[in-house]
């Protein structure tokens, strides 16, 4: 008799643009399950059209629509992947001139929504007996650097609660896997941070290859395709322009 190969079930959030888009791309030409999950609607539908992917419009943000989430995946089958890639950076303001709105969004976002999710996934996760957790973070979560002390602030706090996981959940058989890029050139990302399409533009003025969301999502990809035994604790991806966070080769 045939083996019968079991689907791997992954939800991924941050699917809308960017690094989660092309993560939920990368799995279903795979062949994995994906439940795409951003804020978005319109853009998830056409994303699952296109893919094969589920579409869940939530904000991870918010109780209820966790809640709702959880109960579809669980009614569809259940996951055995949670890759939390929703987040992003705000202001770029130092310490004396900060924005109360913009830190409180970073930490929403990055923090308490990557903590809502895991924590509604995690009983699941246990119970299929090979869970698996992946978090984007960032370089900002290892070194901080001026104007970035919100996204430093969140991103360190979501690279420390990984860390709390993994040693939380071993017993538990629950692979936690951390992604933690540099410089992507995104959609979004430095528009979204800083408002204007100028300034965005000059955060990657004369870089010649900086990384894309693809780049990344093989990465990702990678990481939890490997056999379950196998944790990359933590992954650390730049371009190659991109030497440390202070030391970006530029060009003409």
């Amino acid at each position: 008799m045939t083996e019968e190969v079991q689907t791997k079930t992954a939800v991924v959030t941050g699917a809308s643009t960017g690094i989660g888009e092309a993560t939920v791309r990368a799995l279903t030409a795979e062949g994995w399950k994906v439940f795409a999950v951003a804020r978005r609607a319109e853009r998830l539908e056409a994303l699952g059209a296109e893919s094969g992917a589920v579409p869940f419009a939530a904000d991870i943000t918010n109780d209820d629509d966790v809640a709702a989430l959880l109960s579809a995946v669980t009614e569809a089958g259940g996951a055995d992947t949670l890759i939390n890639i929703a987040g992003g950076a705000r202001g770029a303001d130092t310490l004396a001139n900060a924005q109360t709105e913009d830190w409180d969004w970073m930490y929403q976002v990055n923090v308490l929504g990557t903590l809502k999710l895991t924590r509604a996934f995690l009983p699941m996760l246990r119970a299929n007996g090979e869970g698996t957790v992946l978090n984007l973070t960032s370089t900002a979560g290892f070194t901080a650097y001026e104007g970035g002390g919100g996204y430093n602030a969140a991103k360190f706090a979501q690279h420390a609660m990984t860390g709390a996981l993994r040693l939380e959940e071993a017993e538990n058989n629950i692979r936690v896997i951390e992604v933690a890029p540099g410089l992507v050139r995104t959609e979004e990302f430095a528009l979204n941070r800083l408002g204007d399409a100028t300034a965005a533009a000059k955060v990657y003025a004369g870089v010649e290859k900086p990384l894309t969301p693809e780049d990344v999502a093989d990465v990702v990809k990678y990481a939890v395709s490997l056999p379950h035994h196998i944790n990359l604790d933590e992954i650390i991806v730049r371009p190659v322009a991109q030497a440390a966070t202070h030391k970006l080769i530029r060009k003409g």
